[in-house]
């Protein structure tokens, strides 16, 4: 985290870049003509603003895949939402994400060409990073996008498609290179990067083990599409550059300053918790039964930090949640005051709090799998007890290392190493129950590699024979604007047509 004398440092210009991206703002400069324009913005100008924007992206752009997943479901104050609920989403669903991606990421690109012209290694190095998770993103959703043509304008104003294999071929190859960029960076090469760089504060070596630990984020993603021989010789890459991956305490957290005023709040608590009026931001979405009862059920008290207590509890029932999809017709159940928000004391702390890009719980569980794989060296039972305590200590648990060590020697199947005969399915399952509200997106991809956890269906009525869906379908515009490249893509099928790595 900077000093608030520092974030300030390029005055009211650099405010508006960092916080008009909270809501539309005029100070887009993709979309609005009066902007700044491309010419004059420099990689310590683009950055902040790049970083806020992405880790919002990543923690409120996937509510729906949090009812998917079993995290959340809509309080009793609403009807239904037959879209999501019932699986059969159109060409619209989730159409945003996919625009405000390649937002992010043209800033991206600029920012990128620009350092690298500039000989500003370290910024030219945090893009490499940056444009891997956005682009993993967009394949994880969509499997084949615009990807190598998708910044060149001038000669492709209609890109063509890549492979999403070979997207992620090519992202691992950009962080490998992002590592080696970022170890010969000089401070005084990258003009204001201590300022700018609104995570690690000028921090190389943070900076690599981030890069490190994305990398191992798509490994781990193509586990069942990738060989073991392959998957061995990039984790050795990594391991390499010496850096090692982000650990205990190392979460990759974003703040510019954020603030308890309009359009300037902590992305999370603005949108599920309280808006800066004081008004709560989320009526909608509560605890879903089935990992609620997951938590109580096995005397895990982690619920009562990723959830809240009811403002209003009905018969003495503090934490009260829904069945995704259900529609209920009393009108006497219980609404959203009488139910557990999703923002609970581990995840909303504070309006002015810091914003998590990656977390140290996430890292963890990672490298657990890949030493349970036999891709990295050490102990798995280490390595995943560690990875519990670390979710403990992350949300902020009352004796949180003592509380986790019981849980972990509770004997219950659903925690216990010794008792489970498939590891990675256990660390898996414990990985999902670290991530409630933190990273819904995680959990959706690792449901559909491994088919873990076997969360219910919706009870939706109008749901029918249709599944989860196993990816989205491309948003109408491309139809509209790109309609012979998009084309050439086929018929599209969200609950039979898979990403590359859904084996």
């Amino acid at each position: 985290m900077i000093k608030m004398k520092n974030i300030l440092y390029s005055g009211v210009i650099l405010m508006l870049i960092l916080f008009g991206s909270c809501k539309k703002s005029v100070f887009d400069i993709n979309t609005n003509p009066n902007s700044p324009t491309e010419d004059v913005m420099t990689p310590e100008l683009l950055l902040p603003r790049i970083l806020h924007r992405t880790a919002a992206r990543m923690a409120t752009g996937y509510g729906d895949y949090g009812g998917w997943m079993g995290y959340w479901a809509r309080s009793g104050t609403y009807g239904p939402s037959t879209e999501p609920e019932s699986y059969n989403i159109t060409n619209t669903f989730q159409a945003g994400d996919w625009s405000t991606w390649y937002q992010i990421l043209m800033d991206v690109n600029t920012m990128e060409v620009k350092a690298n012209e500039g000989g500003q290694t370290f910024y030219e190095g945090i893009a490499k990073v940056i444009k891997a998770i956005g682009f993993m993103y967009l394949v994880d959703q969509y499997n084949n996008v615009p990807y190598s043509k998708a910044f060149d304008l001038a000669s492709n104003i209609l890109p063509s498609y890549d492979k999403g294999d070979s997207i992620y071929a090519n992202l691992i190859e950009q962080l490998n290179d992002a590592a080696a960029l970022l170890k010969e960076a000089k401070i005084v090469d990258n003009p204001g990067i201590e300022d700018a760089d609104i995570v690690f504060g000028g921090d190389i070596q943070k900076w690599i083990a981030l890069a490190n630990t994305q990398c191992l984020k798509l490994l781990i993603h193509e586990s069942e599409y990738i060989s073991e021989g392959d998957a061995k010789s990039e984790v050795a890459k990594i391991v390499a550059n010496g850096a090692g991956f982000l650990n205990s305490g190392e979460s990759a957290n974003v703040q510019p300053g954020y603030l308890a005023d309009d359009g300037k709040q902590n992305p999370f608590w603005n949108t599920y918790k309280t808006l800066y009026t004081g008004s709560s931001a989320n009526q909608y979405w509560r605890a879903n039964n089935y990992v609620l009862d997951l938590y109580r059920n096995n005397d895990d008290v982690r619920y009562k930090y990723f959830f809240s207590k009811a403002q209003t509890p009905v018969d003495g029932n503090d934490y009260y949640g829904y069945n995704y999809g259900e529609v209920v017709i009393d009108p006497d159940q219980p609404k959203a005051a009488n139910s557990s928000d999703v923002s609970g004391p581990g995840l909303a702390k504070s309006a002015t709090q810091a914003q998590w890009l990656f977390t140290s719980v996430e890292s963890e569980f990672l490298q657990a799998e890949a030493i349970q794989r036999n891709w990295l060296s050490g102990d798995a039972k280490t390595a995943y007890e560690n990875a519990v305590k670390e979710s403990f200590i992350w949300l902020g648990v009352t004796d949180a290392v003592a509380t986790a060590e019981d849980y972990l020697s509770s004997g219950k199947a659903i925690v216990d190493w010794t008792k489970a005969s498939n590891k990675i399915d256990l660390i898996v399952t414990q990985k999902y129950l670290a991530l409630t509200g933190i990273n819904n997106f995680e959990a959706w991809v690792d449901y559909r590699r491994l088919g873990i956890p076997n969360v219910p269906l919706s009870l939706s009525p109008s749901r029918g024979s249709n599944k989860i869906p196993l990816r989205l379908l491309y948003p109408q515009n491309e139809y509209n604007y790109n309609p012979a490249n998009v084309k050439k893509e086929g018929t599209i099928d969200a609950q039979t047509s898979k990403i590359f790595w859904d084996k």
